[in-house]
């Protein structure tokens, strides 16, 4: 027995012009029918499954219809939804059937036609190779992200500068939606309190270290950038927040599981901050300040080793950066300091002998105006411990001289030494009889 109905295929076969169909044939042809119906819908499953969906629609049907190699339904395809409509024929007899929607011929006539469909195309480009977004039409520049950057936002905003910047009135989307779990948000809201927790020192050790060797925080990286730098940004006057924020720069160095080359650059600005920045910590004094910078300095140096390989004008650049400070008299010893030991650390020997040791000579007068100063003398005493210390380490980096030089600083060295460096780091030489270090100096 056909689970279709035979009466189904009796009224059919009334509409066609065909009566008095015995049982037996009205009884095959439902079973066919329901045959027909069942392969029909095992290929727009098919279709269905193929297409990633769980909704069947009437163009699986059609699909199914057409590799069937029979004639597909005309019709059933608008957007539009279907609208059926009820009649009686009698009592417990309803009809459904689909209204037809009823059309004004002069309307439709004289209605403009409608725009030809483009033909579908594809195209595939490198969205990012290796978090790296490479730098092709498709792609937006940086010039478009910064022009973002600059809109006005928020409810007070300037909505003259949005329509001179040409988004006024626009909503701009992200092209790559970025979801983050509950889990790595309750995680990056957890180590970023425990970093900045004044009050326990072992939430901060536990939260270090976390950020240090936990693998699949990937996905987070970003945000701590973006967090290192609000924070530098609005705490320049709090030397604790920006002490955390470059141990938290530290550990996502550190953590070998990590792909940190592409934001490197959003980075070091912040370390550079810290490193070279005029005022720091507000009323903190030089000692915390110096700790400050000496942190930003090794944390520097770190990152020129370990990401210069990927990046050949790093070293150049943040050598650059600290130069630039250095020979810059309107700015504080802290400065000068931060600059001496941050291109120490990213260069080494050969920057202090190639660019630092020819300015020492001019450099010398203003520390020497800075020791004078009461205000300004313990920086500036920072300044000439760090300078000596840079010297001896280019001593350090030297093998010793052959014999046959004197074994203390004579005057004519000194003299010699005074054009070179400046009277006073040639009379701290002469004080500690750096001999070696003095004809370096004057080799160099």
């Amino acid at each position: 027995m056909s689970v279709w109905n035979p009466d189904n295929i009796r009224d059919v076969a009334e509409s066609a012009g065909l009566t008095n169909l015995s049982h037996d044939v009205t009884e095959n042809l439902a079973r066919d029918v329901e045959y027909r119906v069942a392969q029909v819908l095992e290929e727009a499953l098919k279709a269905m499954r193929q297409g990633k969906r769980t909704i069947l629609t009437t163009q699986d049907i059609s699909l199914a219809l057409r590799n069937l190699d029979v004639e597909p339904l005309y019709g059933y395809e608008s957007l539009r939804p279907l609208r059926f409509g009820e009649a009686s024929l009698g009592p417990g007899q309803p009809l459904f059937y689909l209204e037809d929607e009823e059309v004004d011929f002069e309307k439709l006539i004289n209605a403009p036609l409608p725009k030809v469909p483009r033909e579908v195309s594809f195209t595939a480009h490198w969205l990012a190779v290796e978090g790296v977004q490479p730098s092709i039409p498709q792609n937006p520049t940086a010039a478009d992200s910064r022009n973002l950057e600059l809109v006005s936002k928020g409810p007070n905003a300037n909505s003259t500068l949005a329509a001179m910047s040409g988004t006024g009135d626009v909503a701009v989307k992200p092209l790559v939606k970025h979801v983050l779990s509950k889990e790595l948000q309750l995680y990056f809201e957890k180590v970023c309190s425990a970093f900045l927790d004044e009050t326990s020192e072992d939430y901060r050790t536990s939260g270090y270290a976390s950020l240090r060797e936990d693998p699949g925080l990937h996905q987070l990286v970003p945000y701590f950038v973006q967090f290192i730098a609000e924070k530098v940004t609005h705490g320049l006057k709090d030397i604790f927040v920006l002490t955390q924020v470059m141990h938290m720069a530290e550990a996502l160095v550190q953590n070998q599981s990590l792909y940190v080359d592409p934001y490197v650059a959003s980075l070091v600005p912040s370390i550079l901050t810290c490193l070279i920045g005029r005022q720091l910590g507000g009323a903190a004094d030089v000692a915390e300040q110096c700790a400050l910078r000496d942190l930003a300095a090794s944390l520097l140096g770190l990152i020129a080793k370990k990401y210069s390989h990927s990046s050949h004008m790093l070293k150049p650049r943040l050598v650059r950066s600290c130069l630039k400070s250095f020979l810059d008299p309107s700015k504080p010893f802290g400065a000068h300091y931060g600059a001496v030991i941050g291109m120490q650390a990213v260069g080494g020997a050969e920057v202090i002998r190639v660019l630092m040791i020819p300015n020492l000579s001019e450099y010398s007068k203003l520390l020497s105006d800075g020791l004078e100063d009461s205000a300004r003398r313990p920086a500036a005493e920072r300044v000439l411990n760090a300078l000596l210390a840079v010297l001896a380490s280019l001593r350090d980096s030297h093998a010793s001289l052959a014999n046959g030089h004197p074994d203390v600083v004579s005057d004519e060295l000194r003299s010699r030494l005074i054009g070179k460096v400046g009277e006073l780091l040639a009379a701290k030489i002469a004080e500690a009889n750096e001999v070696q270090l003095a004809y370096l100096l004057l080799e160099s």
